[in-house]
């Protein structure tokens, strides 16, 4: 009897499954054979070797300044010691403000990135859409990247009933 219903439930979920059709893309993939966006990530990366090397030179500048503080520390007065020393916190300031601009959550990369890469991600979304739509699939799903799920058919959303359900 046991064997009947496991038999019964394969066969349900195979018709329910085949009542909606999924798909997946490896966007990874995909972008590796667009020359834009090779061209994109080539600038990207110059760019940001040129920052990284701007903010080195001025974290390099204040080992020197550290360093001649050190040096010279004992022949300064309190009063110029004092004045060296904010010389140098100044310094670490501008090269972590700089870093941040370039490197922070929303800096100049992340505005970089979006203004290179976005309308190749865009195409590629719109491609999708058209195929999911042509093509009468419920799902698409992306194996190369954390989304998971980068398109599902709106008619096969449930959560209104779910509201309605819960009684909202």
């Amino acid at each position: 009897m046991k064997k009947i219903l496991a038999i019964i439930f394969i066969i349900t979920i195979s018709f329910a499954s085949n009542a909606q059709k999924h798909a997946h893309i490896d966007s990874e993939y995909i972008l590796g054979k667009i020359p834009a966006y090779k061209e994109a990530q080539k600038k990207l990366n110059d760019i940001s070797k040129k920052w990284q090397k701007e903010i080195e030179d001025k974290y390099n500048e204040i080992k020197t300044l550290y360093s001649a503080y050190q040096k010279e520390s004992a022949l300064m007065s309190n009063e110029m010691k004092l004045k060296k020393e904010n010389e140098i916190i100044d310094k670490e300031k501008e090269a972590q403000k700089l870093q941040k601009k370039y490197f922070g959550q929303q800096g100049d990369m992340h505005k970089k990135r979006q203004e290179l890469i976005k309308p190749i991600q865009d195409e590629i979304d719109n491609a999708v859409k058209q195929i999911a739509e042509e093509g009468n699939y419920a799902y698409i799903h992306d194996i190369s990247s954390d989304q998971g799920i980068i398109y599902a058919n709106k008619k096969f959303d449930i959560s209104d009933d779910i509201l309605k359900k819960m009684g909202y």
